[in-house]
């Protein structure tokens, strides 16, 4: 198997490449102690069989002999497709490093999720029914910053391309015999945006579950959140080495104004108990005290009506009907919280756009005003007007 590690080696395999209809991409990365994935290989195949045409991009070894440059000049190519499965870890790499995100992108998973091979489309289970292969999973919590890599490890991360190869064909070529590869392009511009890779540090509060919509509260929270997603992001730390959800939600309900009142504190990691980040906490949570009435965050939708139970039942049973049918994955379709949403009334839902709305969307505004009925014949569901 072939590793590179300098420039003008990845410069001859991606003119090469380029020359290609596709080619598929993974990378191997760790995350575990950064805030952002730090990239430890790239794996890449052209169309071929066995290891032919693939190639493993060893960022690490190669050092300053080694630059990208080629590699995000393919991914800029518009006449190549590249290939990923499970995309969004590895796109939002590439955007973070280099401000690039590869175009035409084809994902292998959202396909599989579309073309009936359910929710549980993971790499090993279109390797088994697509490739009729096997993949040794026994390399895929190891430590891939570490050189040299093992041949066990090289073995696995080429697998994670050698087999994407035939996936995509099988898919690629299912799509467009049903006609769907307008679906999957419209969940590739959601891929393709690089807002989808920004974490806002004003909106970080969202990602913080509680139960508590106290504007006051959540005015501290929001504070706090921000503080400590900038500091994560600055320091490239984990927002868990900062503060843990749970210490956060603490704080907020007991704003501790002083370093005394931050070191009650029953969850706050000794870390966070002294210097810069004690300073920035104690400085949140003044300004989420410090916040006017009208500025304090609402919880969206915390005014409108509940959920109608009955309705969001009929909404699933719909949702179940419609998707055996399509032979579309429920949850690519509507999620559980969309389907509550519905029932309450809501209509900001991506259920109610795009393909989407042609599979389920338009039958379940239908279900919510009273227009159409389920009906079981046999083993099937079906809508029928009232």
């Amino acid at each position: 198997m072939k590793t590179i590690t300098t420039t003008d080696a990845l410069a001859e395999f991606c003119a090469a490449a380029r020359g290609q209809d596709y080619v598929t991409v993974d990378t191997e990365f760790l995350r575990e102690r950064t805030y952002y994935s730090k990239l430890c290989l790239v794996q890449l195949a052209m169309p071929g069989t066995g290891e032919e045409g693939a190639v493993l991009v060893d960022p690490i070894a190669g050092g300053a002999a080694l630059s990208l440059e080629p590699l995000y000049e393919l991914f800029r190519d518009p006449g190549v497709v590249k290939v990923f499965h499970a995309a969004r870890q590895d796109l939002e790499i590439f955007q973070v490093n280099a401000g690039v995100i590869p175009a035409p992108l084809f994902d292998t998973q959202v396909a599989a999720m579309v073309c009936g091979f359910g929710e549980q489309a993971g790499y090993e289970t279109l390797v088994k029914r697509i490739a009729k292969a096997t993949v040794d999973k026994s390399s895929r919590f190891t430590d891939w910053s570490r050189r040299p890599l093992s041949e066990a490890q090289k073995a696995y991360a080429l697998a994670d391309v050698t087999h994407l190869r035939q996936i995509y064909e099988f898919l690629a070529d299912r799509l467009k015999r049903s006609g769907r590869e307008k679906w999957v392009a419209e969940e590739m511009a959601v891929l393709s945006n690089p807002e989808t890779y920004r974490t806002d540090p004003e909106e970080a509060w969202r990602r913080v579950k509680t139960r508590n919509t106290a504007p006051r509260f959540l005015a501290v929270l929001r504070e706090l959140a921000r503080f400590r997603e900038t500091y994560a992001q600055s320091h490239d730390v984990p927002r868990s080495r900062v503060c843990k959800d749970d210490a956060l939600l603490e704080l907020a309900a007991t704003k501790p104004q002083s370093p005394e009142d931050l070191g009650r504190s029953r969850l706050l990691l000794r870390e966070a108990r002294k210097g810069e980040i004690a300073e920035g906490l104690l400085c949140a949570v003044k300004a989420g005290l410090d916040c006017p009435p009208e500025a304090m965050p609402r919880v969206e939708g915390e005014a409108k009506a509940p959920a109608n139970p009955a309705l969001a039942d009929m909404l699933r049973v719909l949702l179940k009907a419609r998707s055996d049918a399509s032979g579309v994955a429920a949850k690519l379709i509507a999620s559980a919280a969309d389907l509550d949403h519905l029932a309450a009334g809501g209509r900001d839902v991506p259920a109610l756009s795009g393909w989407r709305r042609d599979v389920f969307g338009a039958d379940a505004l239908r279900l919510c005003r009273g227009e159409i009925g389920l009906v079981l014949r046999g083993e099937t569901v079906e809508a029928v007007p009232l």
